[in-house]
């Protein structure tokens, strides 16, 4: 395929001069045109410039789905700035350790979600600046009573670079607090910033293939050609009539190149939930007539479950796509049947920007399979003892995947860096097989991660959280299976000597230091953990038990 060589920003210019008055966004019934998201965007990128944010400075984000995730997203992007998208599950502890580690300055984050940001202050060491939305004035009310918002405080005299820099100054006591309106005040035209596609455009966190979260370098270039890559596939080139449900995250990968910016790309309508909820989605899908809806399996098990599913009309829906975790072949054959509803899996990573395998939409998937390379990805098995030697077809091996949509790398860690990128080859950790028509399969994964609704649970750190338990002596976490959930955390703990507790006083415990979705749903006492010569817990061993 050909790709155009431009940045995130101007994907969305592109878009805005060729459909300006075409929905973009609909956000509880409210519409925003490509035009006016557009200048929402340039009032957000001058506002972050004004408070002094330049090419290269990162900005973090800590939103639910709303029109205020799209624009801060573009927005900061269009400032020259990275963006690091943050879960709005988590705790100050996992928020200290992705901004720190990221270095982000400025933090654009839903008012409500601050209680959870002034715990972290003390902890937080780059952060110099605060922008809350969602003002109390209008908040929850349509996005249409922000639009009027809006252009009443554009009336208001711009606010200028020192205005900034003597409120921040005059705040010792941290970083300073800044209202999402006043931002926008400043001005609709943000300075040239010299953005290049091969600039960095997310820190976009995950485990990888070991356990320390980190942040996957995503360049511009990365992810306007995985939309391509995406489109040309799912959309069939796009006319602007596709309509697309957003009720995964957007600080998710999937649905922030799947949904958001292959919307943009096609001149699509995004329908914005703030969250899944099952009845939301369906009256959604009643209401609005998706014709594409990206969900984990989770979702579509909730789909199934509804009596009379049909009468929502899901035959509107020309695709429905699958990603997140493994699809059981049981619930896209119930699904499809219920609703007449067209569900293919595919497959990909955050270091992939995600997409690089998807079912062919036309036909019939292979069941279990996750489909075949998208244009201009190549994929190898290679052998799990060293990994250089590709082995044959429909033999095991690790999967390995070269491609425009492959990161840069991992931010600051060029040892983890160099593990998984060789040679311009991802080793994404997974274990999988391909048949004699170029098909995989995923079979296991040679990473410890465990997915759960579509959520990426990294043992090691859910064990640091259970070792901080005062009664905790040693503690190992593996998944399970989970018919909803498809995996779910269970721990095994070893107590300390003389001292006694409950598995509920556990979770507890867990879930006031995590985000709901890592907390153990299962917790197993023993009198002591399987270890291997050198004392680390065995795994294997304990899925046996």
């Amino acid at each position: 395929m050909t790709y155009p060589k431009i940045t995130l920003p101007q994907l969305l210019q592109q878009t805005a001069v060729k459909s300006p008055g075409h929905a973009a966004l609909i956000y509880f019934g409210a519409k925003i045109s490509y035009s006016q998201l557009q200048d929402h965007v340039n009032r957000l990128a001058a506002g972050l410039q004004a408070m002094g944010v330049k090419k290269g400075d990162r900005v973090a984000l800590l939103l639910p789905n709303c029109p205020q995730f799209v624009i801060s997203y573009f927005g900061a992007m269009q400032a020259g700035a990275i963006v690091t998208a943050t879960s709005t599950m988590y705790t100050a502890r996992e928020i200290t350790h992705q901004w720190n580690d990221a270095g982000a300055t400025v933090v654009i984050a839903d008012r409500r979600l601050y209680p959870v940001i002034k715990a972290a202050l003390p902890q937080l060491t780059s952060v110099r600046h605060n922008i809350l939305t969602g003002a109390r004035q209008y908040y929850p009310r349509p996005f249409q009573q922000f639009c009027k918002l809006l252009k009443a405080s554009a009336r208001v005299r711009p606010s200028t670079r020192s205005k900034f820099g003597a409120k921040n100054a005059a705040q010792t006591t941290g970083p300073a607090l800044h209202e999402w309106e006043a931002l926008l005040s400043v001005s609709p035209k943000p300075q040239p910033t010299g953005l290049k596609p091969p600039d960095i455009a997310c820190l976009q966190y995950t485990g990888g293939t070991t356990g320390t979260s980190k942040g996957a370098m995503l360049t511009h270039a990365n992810l306007v050609i995985n939309a391509y890559q995406a489109s040309s596939l799912l959309t069939r080139g796009g006319n602007g009539n596709e309509v697309m449900i957003a009720a995964l995250p957007l600080f998710h990968i999937f649905a922030m190149t799947c949904v958001m910016i292959s919307s943009i790309e096609i001149g699509g309508t995004v329908v914005v939930l703030p969250r899944f909820e099952l009845r939301a989605a369906l009256n959604a899908i009643r209401k609005y007539r998706p014709t594409m809806f990206h969900g984990v399996p989770t979702m579509y098990v909730a789909f199934n479950s509804v009596p009379g599913v049909e009468r929502y009309g899901f035959n509107s829906l020309r695709m429905c796509m699958s990603g997140g975790a493994a699809l059981p072949v049981e619930v896209r054959q119930k699904f499809e049947t219920l609703t007449g509803g067209k569900l293919v899996e595919g497959y990909g990573l955050t270091e992939t920007s995600p997409v690089t395998h998807v079912n062919p939409p036309e036909g019939s998937p292979k069941v279990a399979s996750i489909g075949l390379p998208i244009p201009d990805t190549q994929t190898r098995i290679m052998d799990l003892e060293t990994g250089t030697r590709e082995v044959p077809v429909g033999e095991v091996g690790e999967i390995t995947i070269r491609g425009p949509q492959v990161m840069k790398g991992y931010w600051n860690k060029p040892e983890e860096t160099a593990l998984v990128l060789r040679a311009g080859w991802l080793y994404t950790g997974d274990i999988a097989r391909k048949d004699a028509d170029g098909y995989f399969y995923i079979v296991d994964r040679k990473k410890d991660m465990i997915i759960a609704g579509g959520f990426n649970i990294y043992p090691r750190e859910v064990e640091e959280v259970l070792f901080e338990c005062p009664t905790i002596q040693e503690a190992a976490v593996i998944g399970v299976p989970d018919q909803y959930r498809g995996e779910t955390v269970k721990a095994f703990v070893v107590l300390k000597p003389g001292v006694a507790t409950t598995a509920e006083e556990i979770i507890a415990f867990c879930r006031e230091r995590m985000a709901g979705y890592k907390v153990p749903r299962m917790v197993v006492f023993r009198d002591s953990l399987p270890k291997s010569g050198v004392g680390k817990y065995l795994r294997r061993e304990l899925r046996n038990l």
